[in-house]
């Protein structure tokens, strides 16, 4: 099946400009407590695009992203990063059995703690194809100095082909209120998808099981699935990334009472159909926001996304802010500065 864009557009464009942006020296824009809403902080830190959503791990938080190997960061404070090891530093041999010109580059990975391992999904791809795979590697901890310590690869999860009329790129992995695992991925074509893992192998429960349909614009991809109490939220990404100042991304939500949906915004209009309420755009020297993720540091809730410096040639960087909920729960993010 034709895909339903243009694949000279934005399924091109990014991953061939994300490995323009993986060459360049970044900028990492974190958040910082000052008298407004808006927390910001300066660092100069690893690389990073596409960030994971930041995790807990004992006295440090963690955050992956875009990278040759996948690249992480550590923190003790979301203020000052220091880079950590790659994660997948030698090649898998089924990589280039699925994208032959791939050279380690992987993309918007996520992670998650399930039972007694972190789980860690990425994505295999090549510019202008929906040929992908989603990929996993696990580990018991993320402290390296843990004799424990050691990523390993758990290969394949679900794959795409230029006969699919999906892109199996951008997962994110959420737990139900029953501790089901649920995946949720998509890259234009026919939107964002949803299926159901196995919890305990943290692979897709049946290869032909049930693929939910969640989300579809002309321009649609990064989602993130949070829960919150009895509903489900799902962000993503419309516009284009990865074209510095001249990127259109934003991040919209949708609101559902089952993880499957249908997600709602603010109007009632399904997700499915085109909607999402804005939570976050372009304003200022942020520019392009994307690839959403929520973390709660024990008393506050933070909202993370990269976005391209407007002050600083465009180049990719990571926001976090201050996350609130309104009288009608929705997401409230904190205005930059």
């Amino acid at each position: 099946m034709r895909p339903l864009i243009d694949p000279i557009t934005h399924a091109t464009m990014k991953p061939f400009l994300l490995s323009v942006w993986a060459i360049c020296s970044l900028t990492v824009t974190l958040a910082h407590s000052q008298p407004t809403n808006a927390y910001w902080r300066q660092e100069s830190a690893s690389r990073v695009h596409d960030p994971s959503t930041i995790v807990r791990s004992g006295d440090e938080f963690w955050m992956f992203s875009t990278g040759i190997g996948i690249k992480s960061s550590r923190s003790t404070n979301l203020e000052d990063w220091q880079p950590g090891q790659s994660v997948m530093p030698e090649m898998p041999v089924w990589v280039r059995e699925v994208v032959p010109d791939q050279r380690g580059h992987y993309w918007a990975p996520h992670i998650i703690r399930v039972g007694e391992r972190w789980l860690l999904y990425y994505s295999v791809s090549s510019f202008g194809k929906n040929v992908s795979a989603l990929a996993l590697a696990s580990n018991p901890t993320l402290d390296p100095k843990d004799p424990t310590f050691k990523w390993t690869d758990e290969g394949i999860i679900l794959r795409s082909y230029r006969t699919n009329n999906f892109n199996a790129i951008d997962p994110a992995v959420t737990l139900d209120v029953d501790r089901r695992l649920w995946m949720a991925f998509g890259s234009y074509w026919s939107g964002i998808k949803l299926v159901e893992l196995d919890s305990k192998t943290g692979k897709r429960i049946t290869p032909d099981s049930p693929m939910h349909s969640l989300a579809w614009n002309d321009h649609i991809e990064a989602a993130f699935i949070h829960r919150r109490a009895t509903n489900y939220f799902l962000f993503l990404n419309w516009g284009q990334c990865c074209k510095g100042t001249n990127s259109t991304y934003e991040i919209r939500v949708g609101r559902s009472g089952k993880i499957t949906g249908p997600y709602l915004d603010r109007e009632r209009k399904d997700m499915i159909g085109g909607g999402g309420t804005l939570v976050l755009a372009s304003e200022g020297k942020f520019i392009g926001p994307g690839h959403a993720g929520i973390v709660n540091d024990g008393a506050q809730e933070w909202f993370s996304f990269h976005y391209y410096d407007g002050n600083n040639r465009g180049r990719p960087a990571l926001g976090v802010r201050k996350l609130s909920w309104d009288k009608d729960g929705w997401p409230v993010v904190a205005h930059g500065d």
